[in-house]
């Protein structure tokens, strides 16, 4: 999920040492490169899947019952905290507004409907000021936290919710396209991206990958790699740790303010 261009041989770098280490357990037919053709919903989807990481909101709302959790990366990056994370809302630097309530009938870009950071992080931070009713004067779905940081800054769109893990590693591998904008608010903590497989994929496989993912942060050959990601570890977290996600959306149901809008 944080794989633009210059985490890109970090993220080949990991996934091959994760794949020996499985492939060394016991796994069969274990691909040594990613894949980076499919759209992530197919990917997620696959009945076949070994692993990926996926964003929790889809974890507990569309993907249930398809997928199980593995393990949840540990960044060092500002606005984490252990396997938890959450959203910094960006803003224009020049944009005078001062606080969330401010951008009633303002313009708003998400990454996706199904995003947590982009979406539902957000929309719990509105929902107490949309009072059950429209909040925002349109809403903009870019495909991706890179386009929604691109839009505000261009005046595309006036705010946007993005992961604070994306928002420091943009901070650090491409500052320039932050140039102009500053973070108005942060959301509430939030179980980060976990790392997840196919449901038909019982304790011990899991287990296996677990133990490879947790190897790899004592590797020091892949210290580099490590770095460019801020990654620190993996922790195991079930479906259940993932409760918050689905509470926060139901706060927001239960306000009025089921669709970000």
């Amino acid at each position: 999920m944080y794989d633009f261009p210059p985490l890109e041989a970090a993220n080949d770098a990991l996934w091959h040492a994760v794949a020996s280490r499985l492939a060394a357990s016991g796994f069969t037919a274990v691909p040594y490169t990613l894949d980076r053709a499919r759209p992530l919903e197919a990917i997620w989807r696959d009945p076949d899947l070994l692993l990926a990481q996926a964003c929790g909101y889809p974890v507990v709302t569309s993907l249930a019952g398809l997928v199980e959790t593995v393990a949840t990366p540990i960044y060092d990056i500002p606005g984490c905290d252990g396997p938890c994370y959450r959203s910094v809302i960006v803003v224009r630097d020049a944009d005078p507004a001062r606080a969330v309530a401010d951008f009633r009938g303002r313009r708003a870009a998400i990454n996706g409907r199904d995003s947590n950071s982009g979406m539902n992080l957000l929309r719990a931070l509105v929902a107490p000021f949309a009072a059950g009713r429209r909040f925002f004067g349109g809403v903009r779905v870019t495909g991706s936290h890179l386009a929604s940081i691109a839009a505000v800054a261009s005046g595309e769109a006036d705010i946007a919710g993005i992961d604070c893990v994306t928002y420091g590693l943009v901070s650090r591998h491409h500052p320039e396209r932050l140039h102009g904008l500053r973070v108005l608010a942060t959301s509430p903590l939030c179980p980060g991206l976990p790392l997840i497989t196919a449901a038909s994929r019982g304790a011990t496989e899991r287990a296996a990958m677990l133990a490879a993912l947790q190897d790899i942060v004592q590797d020091p050959a892949l210290a580099p790699a490590r770095a460019a990601l801020s990654l620190a570890g993996f922790v195991p977290m079930t479906l259940a740790d993932y409760a918050p996600v689905t509470a926060l959306a139901r706060a927001a149901i239960a306000a009025g303010y089921e669709t970000l809008a």
